[in-house]
Parts: C-alpha cells; structure tokens; sequence
C-alpha cells in the first residue's frame, strides 16, 4: 500500500481504515471539546474560566506582536527583491555541480544557469478570457528566455466546446511567445479523481513529459515548475528569482519555492470584507516566510521536475493539492524536504462576485475549502506513524504540533475572544458577578484588546503601501475606506475565518468530504 497517496480513510482497509477514519476526527474534536468546555465551566467554573481567558488574552496580545515583528521584516524583504535586478543578479551565478539522489545512485549534473528550463502549469476550468489574457500577458512580458519556457494550460472536458475556444484564443494570441506552448484538455468521469486541480495538473503533466519532455529529450533534472492558479500575474524578474533562489539552495532538487501571494488584481474593486480576508491571507503568508520550519507550498509555488517525477505528480484524490504535495515530498524524502521562501509576489484575484450577497457566500466557501486543508492533519499523523523508524523524532512530532495548531487557532481563537470571553459574565451567576474579578474582567480584556489592535494598524498601513495605482473610477475618498475598512478586522475572522474553519473541521470530523470548489473569477 502505498500511504503517501491516501486521500481520506475509505482508501484504506482494516486497521489502518480505523486509524486514519479516527485520526480525520481529531481537528474537529479538539476544537469543539475547546468551545463547550470553555461554554460549560463558564457557567459551573466562572472563575477558572475568567482567569484562563485573562492569561489567553495576554498570550493573544504578544503573539500579535510577535506576528507585527515578522510582518515588517517580511515586508522590508520583499520590497527590497522587488527593485533588486534579478537579470544581473543571476548573471553573477557561476556553474554549479549539482548532486541528485536517485534509487539507481547519485547523479553529478553541472550546469550553468541558463540550462534551466521554467514548465508553468495553468489549471483553469471556466475563468473568462479577460482572466486568462492578463496571467498569460504577465508570462509574456517575464525577461527570461523565452526558448527555456515551456506553458502548459489545462483545461477540463467538463468545461465543454466553448471553454475551450478560450484556450485556443490563448493559443493564437500568445502561443508563439515562448519556447513550447500546449493545451491539454482533463477526461471527465476518470475513477477515483476528485473533479479539481489535483487531478487535472496531474494529467497535464504527464501529457507534457509524453508530448514534449521525453520526445525532445529534456533533461529532467534541469526543469523547475511553476504551478500557478490561473488568476496569478506574476511580475517581470519572477523566473530569475526563482532560478536564483535554486542555484543558491543548499539542496535544489528537494526543495520547493514559494512566493507571496498578494491580492491586488482587483482589489480595488472588491467589497471590503473580500479585501480584509485576502490582506489578512496576505499577511499570514508574508509572516510564515520569516518561519521557514512552519512553511508548506501553497496556491502558486514552484518545484523541481526530479521531485514531482519522483513522487508520481500530485495525487487525483485531494482538494488541498496544492499544501499535500509538500507533505508528500517530505514524507517520500523521509523528511529530507523544505520550502525555500521567495520574498517576492505574486499577484492573484480577491474573491469577487457580482452582489455583495454573492462574493460573501463565495468568499465564506473558499474560506471553508482553505480550511479544509485540516485533512493533512490525518495525513501527517498516520504516515508519520508508519514511517516512525526512518524519521527524525524531534522534528516529525514538530511538524504535526504546527499542523494541529494552526487549525486548531484557526476555528477556536477569534471565538473564544470574540464570544467566549465574555460568557463568565452572562452565565457566571450572581457570585461571581458580584467578585472583583468580574468588575475587573471588562476593564483588563479591553485594555489588552486595545493593545492587541497595533496589529489592526500595522495592517492598515501596510496594506495601503501595497496597493496598486487607484483607478480613475474610483475616487479620492477611496484611500479612506481602504483604512476605515480594518475596524470591520475583529468581526471578519470570525465569520470569515473561525466559523469556515470549524465548519470544515466538523464535516472532516463526521466523514462529509468537501470535494473541490473553484472560487469564481470576476473582474
């Protein structure tokens, strides 16, 4: 059997089906037990209670510090790669001798910089042309060889004829641009696939090593693939940076690249909640760069040919392809696999529909298919149990702490802040209403609270840095709302961040698997 493709428990069998079917129930479990016996001992506990919200205010309130301090060095690092001249800074790299593990033995591969080929995978499904003319001009307009570019757009059979007089347009209009241009088109209805990105980026690649790599003899240790959501524009220098970044890592081939996503495409134009979620989402990833052990691969990222080759591509039966294709390298390497950090963006779609009601419901379901990536939860638990005797203790126990609590914060922190925290008062009964501590209690959570909103202005004022130029159409008065816009910041991670989380924790926890749900793009 082989674990690292599991997708979810009824892949499985006997005792192994049981683990993994009580492992999938874990987040959820945790984050629940967390809330009702916080909402219990509230009512029979006040006091304990109040003292534990009091100590988990503090800890809020330095960790939104501790966050403060790595989102503006993220930020000075970006902005400093940004005006950095990634042609000549690649033009300083000399040959390297590469070293390439493989099962027949070790391959010793010198190669110069330009030797490098850039695949880029496209996965789309119904994204309107406009969408697909920006990301494709983006590519276009990248200084990088164009005879070492190889793109690869990939569309689904389910999308029908007239998706796919898109790709052809595409084809006719930027085609000739680069190096290798192909279209493949994902079979509907294949056993065991989950209809999503997973499944179709895995095809693509292996209709581009049967119809390209292998047929002109490609070296396949000198591809670096990019793998992007169809709404991201990358900005000129990208692929230099990228091929920079390879060359100066200390293990090439068994690392991945990842970029900061920033949603500026339409972020002028998208209603404020929608923006407040994509800056937050933003900021978090800005943040985890700083934190190389916590980081994993998401949405656009960037890895080697060898490893993707070497695991068997993504895996057709998962929805968080993008995060699993990490843990599936690391697991595959036995833990012998990282994510290098880019500090330079990407720029991609806030969610945007055509009515407030719409984008707010289709912002909630992509917050909840975000939030789904809590399935790695069992993944990383149950293949760390089978591979036990070859991993490194410390820092396999490590790596399911941060998984366990990061979704575990995710679904439980802003509630019990938000809500929670003041139940003691309405449910602690006469007594404890009547204790020092219960006069106290308002005073002390509203102090530590205003404290805690440094991080609330350090967002605003980096989020108004970050923007892109105002359009015509929007007038001067817009620039305050992009400001005013983050006192909404404490309501909208509960709606839009706790309850999705939870929500997708318990549907983990009671076996309603999410498939995957493409967020639309409107512009």
């Amino acid at each position: 059997m082989n674990y690292l493709k599991v997708g979810k428990a009824s892949h499985l069998t006997g005792r192994d089906k049981k683990l993994y079917r009580g492992l999938e129930m874990l987040p959820g479990f945790l984050s629940w037990a967390t809330l009702l016996i916080l909402i219990i001992l509230s009512g029979l506990e006040p006091v304990w209670v109040a003292i534990f919200l009091l100590l988990f205010d503090i800890f809020w309130l330095l960790q939104v510090i501790y966050l403060a301090i790595h989102l503006i060095g993220s930020y000075k690092r970006l902005r400093r790669n940004e005006k950095l001249d990634w042609v000549t800074q690649c033009a300083s790299l000399t040959e390297r001798n590469f070293i390439i593990k493989k099962v027949t033995g070790d391959r010793h591969l010198a190669m110069v910089w330009t030797d490098l080929y850039q695949v880029v995978i496209l996965p789309t499904y119904n994204e309107s042309l406009t969408v697909l003319r920006k990301t494709f001009q983006a590519l276009a307009n990248d200084p990088y060889p164009k005879e070492k570019q190889i793109v690869v757009l990939a569309m689904e059979e389910r999308a029908g004829e007239s998706r796919l007089e898109k790709a052809r347009a595409i084809e006719a209009e930027f085609g000739s641009l680069f190096g290798q241009f192909l279209i493949t088109v994902h079979p509907d209805g294949i056993a065991g696939e989950i209809k999503g990105k997973g499944a179709n980026q895995a095809y693509a690649a292996s209709e581009l090593k049967r119809l390209i790599i292998d047929p002109r003899g490609i070296d396949e240790d000198q591809i670096v693939v990019s793998v992007f959501d169809i709404d991201t524009v990358i900005k000129p220098g990208y692929f230099h940076c990228l091929v920079y970044r390879f060359f100066r890592a200390k293990f090439p081939h068994r690392s991945s690249y990842q970029p900061i996503p920033v949603y500026n495409n339409n972020v002028w134009q998208a209603p404020f909640f929608a923006r407040i979620a994509a800056f937050s989402n933003t900021f978090w990833q800005m943040m985890l760069q700083l934190q190389q052990e916590k980081l994993a691969t998401y949405s656009s990222h960037s890895m080697s040919w060898r490893t993707l080759t070497d695991i068997g591509f993504w895996s057709p039966a998962m929805v968080s392809e993008d995060s699993r294709i990490f843990f599936h390298a690391y697991f595959h390497y036995q833990s012998d696999y990282r994510v290098e950090p880019m500090y330079f963006p990407v720029f991609m779609d806030a969610c945007q529909d055509k009515t407030l009601v719409g984008t707010a419901g289709n912002l909630y379901k992509q917050q909840r298919r975000w939030g789904w990536g809590c399935e790695n939860v069992p993944y990383i638990i149950f293949n760390t149990i089978k591979s036990w005797a070859v991993l490194p203790k410390y820092k396999s126990l490590y790596q399911i702490w941060i998984q366990i609590y990061g979704f575990h914060s995710w679904a439980t922190n802003a509630l019990i802040i938000g809500v929670i925290g003041w139940l003691p008062l309405f449910i602690g009964g006469d007594k404890f209403n009547a204790s020092v501590l219960s006069v106290n209690l308002p005073a002390i959570t509203q102090s530590l609270m205003t404290l805690a909103m440094i991080g609330m202005v350090l967002s605003a004022i980096v989020s108004t840095i970050m923007l892109p130029e105002r359009p015509r159409a929007f007038g001067v008065w817009r620039w305050l709302v992009m400001i005013v816009q983050w006192m909404f910041l404490p309501i909208s991670i509960i709606i839009f961040g706790s309850i999705p989380g939870l929500d997708a924790q318990t549907r983990l926890m009671f076996g309603k698997y999410m498939g995957f749900w493409v967020t639309p793009k409107e512009r």
